[in-house]
């Protein structure tokens, strides 16, 4: 089978062609990206960045599941808070959507706890606030039929309500077992079940995205990937452009974008579409990767450049510190997934076990 692969690989030769052989990559540049020295601040300030992850390993009955986050304060010196947890979920086809939602969750929490708690001046998040706007509503399950019919202002008063007193954790489940209003399927129906948990979930992480964007004017979101293409309308990413065709520290123009009216948003729709986004890309360092950074809010050029200089001041190789740390120390390894199932006691076979006879 390998040898019938190499001879493919053979004949794929030349077949992706570098668009660089027939592009005036400058005139693509020009009035586009600029290089410049963004520098460092001097003024004071306290900073910190959140990031989650989950994994999961799949039993024949069941997927032994683990989700979690972690905010990193800089304020002087370093502190963190975190939250997690484990769960079995059942087999259903939407299990990685239903545990980024999960993760989304924690992860939210944690930042609003960092911006309450500790004051910081500026939030960094990993990922795309406006992104999760637009992409607010599960892709992966359909919509009960029991949460469709109650998704109402009774729904989101109880959610609401609650999340002010609880600050850890997954709050849906308890909206789901106190709601009278829904009468919940039977056990069996196990991929109705989580299809509810998926939905309650998204609308939970749609209410903390409002609370968070309450102290908009401290959030930055950075992502070191995007599959948007609105700034050079190419077949790739803006930022595999510009990866490629560009190697000095600089940033591009600046771009505003909003959340747009026909998205169908159950809740807050006159506060999510009346957000402006203020979008750009930054290469903090020479030779090292791209970033897009995103404000939700109407920033100056003056605004952005300070915020820059703030951001390069705690980072490494061109990537915010904060970010990085809170990565690498929130990953759930397989070798974790590992220590936790033994020391939860499960044995359960995979079936895969044969694999290795």
């Amino acid at each position: 089978m390998l040898n019938s692969l190499y001879e493919k690989a053979i004949a794929s030769r030349g077949l992706i062609i570098d668009i660089e052989s027939d592009t005036d990559i400058e005139s693509q540049l020009e009035h586009k990206w600029f290089n410049r020295d963004i520098g460092e601040s001097r003024a004071d300030f306290s900073i910190a960045a959140g990031d989650g992850s989950f994994n999961k390993k799949k039993f024949l009955t069941t997927n032994f599941c683990a989700v979690g986050a972690e905010s990193i304060i800089y304020d002087g010196e370093i502190k963190k808070i975190d939250d997690s947890d484990i769960f079995n979920i059942p087999h259903v086809s939407f299990l990685d959507e239903l545990l980024s939602n999960y993760m989304a969750i924690y992860e939210l929490k944690c930042a609003l706890r960092t911006l309450r708690d500790y004051d910081v001046d500026y939030y960094m998040i990993d990922g795309s606030i406006l992104g999760d706007l637009q992409n607010a509503f599960p892709r992966g399950a359909k919509l009960p039929s029991i949460i469709r019919d109650n998704l109402d202002d009774t729904l989101l008063h109880e959610f609401e309500s609650r999340l002010k007193t609880r600050h850890y954790g997954l709050l849906f489940p308890e909206i789901k077992s106190n709601l009278k209003l829904i009468e919940m399927p039977k056990s069996e129906d196990s991929t109705i079940l989580e299809e509810i948990n998926l939905q309650l979930a998204a609308v939970e992480k749609i209410i903390l995205l409002k609370e968070i964007l309450q102290y908009r004017k401290r959030i930055i979101s950075i992502s070191k990937t995007s599959s948007d293409n609105d700034l050079f309308h190419w077949n790739i990413p803006d930022i595999a452009f510009l990866d490629k065709f560009t190697k000095r520290q600089g940033m591009t123009i600046i771009k505003y974008r909003t959340v747009h009216e026909s998205l169908p948003f159950p809740y807050f729709k006159d506060f999510f579409t009346s957000l402006t986004f203020t979008v750009f890309y930054v290469r903090l360092q020479d030779n090292k990767n791209v970033l897009k950074v995103e404000l939700p809010y109407k920033a100056t050029k003056e605004e952005v450049f300070e915020i820059l200089r703030k951001i390069n001041v705690l980072s490494v190789q061109g990537y915010p510190y904060l970010l990085n740390k809170a990565h690498n120390d929130v990953v759930i390894t397989d070798r974790n997934m590992k220590e936790l199932m033994k020391i939860a006691k499960i044995y359960e076979t995979t079936n895969r076990e044969v694999m290795s006879w």
